[in-house]
């Protein structure tokens, strides 16, 4: 990834850039959720949630939460309860659109992995949707058939996982 980004934690301030790009994202296909639905997944683990930033401008967001391995969030509804668990959930991951396909997002998922790592989580899961399967092999993520995803998802969503690479020993 292109050394003048800053992935830093998600505050208060961004959750304007935040909404605007969930919404550019995922409106025409129904898969918008909201400011409220969006903090709520947020709030239970704001130490797992990360922007993008070049200049000071958000182009890129990435919401995680711990979740049960083979579950994931309705998008429906917000999130009301907390997990404990060693698997941490990407709920959404959301590049701004001219940024797309010049690989920043392999470089921010990669970051992500190291701090999932260095939290001390187990595992990653993530839905993916409109394709994003295909990135997230390149990543090393498997497909989990047998877990039934909600249909608010969209047709095509598939649930993936995969271990948190081990940090090289130095």
């Amino acid at each position: 990834m292109s050394e003048d980004f800053t992935i830093r934690l998600l505050t208060d301030g961004d959750w304007p850039a935040v909404v605007a790009l969930e919404h550019d994202a995922y409106a025409a296909d129904g898969l918008s959720e909201g400011e409220e639905a969006l903090r709520s997944r947020a709030s239970g683990s704001p130490g797992t949630c990360f922007v993008l930033e070049r200049d000071g401008v958000v182009h890129g967001y990435l919401l995680s939460l711990p979740y049960p391995p083979l579950r994931c969030p309705d998008l429906t509804r917000p999130e009301k309860e907390a997990f404990a668990s060693e698997n941490l959930h990407v709920h959404d991951l959301v590049i701004a659109e001219e940024l797309r396909g010049k690989e920043v997002a392999l470089g921010f998922m990669r970051h992500f992995q190291r701090e999932a790592g260095a939290q001390g989580y187990r595992t990653i899961s993530m839905v993916a949707v409109r394709g994003a399967d295909i990135l997230l092999r390149l990543l090393g993520y498997r497909s989990h058939r047998e877990v039934e995803v909600p249909s608010c998802y969209g047709r095509r969503a598939v649930y993936m996982s995969t271990p948190v690479p081990e940090a090289p020993v130095h």
